[in-house]
């Protein structure tokens, strides 16, 4: 996947999260599309250890796993790091 590929799926992923996560999160486009990316990679790295595969195009698989890894990060954001 291309830089732009990510880009895209990133910002798709962190609005996702943010959206479906209560409360309110603050950060700007690009707190949202650090997240998305950040959620590709993790939720990749999740999908591909529990066998469902990877984010690996824009397409509703990848979006799906990316936008479960960004919520996982918005979660421990929310529950750790911000106290």
């Amino acid at each position: 996947m291309g830089i732009i590929s990510w880009i895209i799926l990133g910002l798709i992923a962190g609005a996702l999260a943010k959206w479906l996560m209560p409360g309110n999160d603050g950060g700007g486009w690009i707190a949202t599309m650090a997240l998305g990316i950040g959620g590709a990679f993790v939720g990749g790295w999740l999908g591909g250890f529990l066998g469902f595969g990877g984010a690996d195009g824009i397409n509703i698989g990848s979006i799906i796993t990316a936008t479960i890894g960004a919520f996982v990060l918005l979660f421990i954001y929310n529950r750790f790091l911000r106290g």
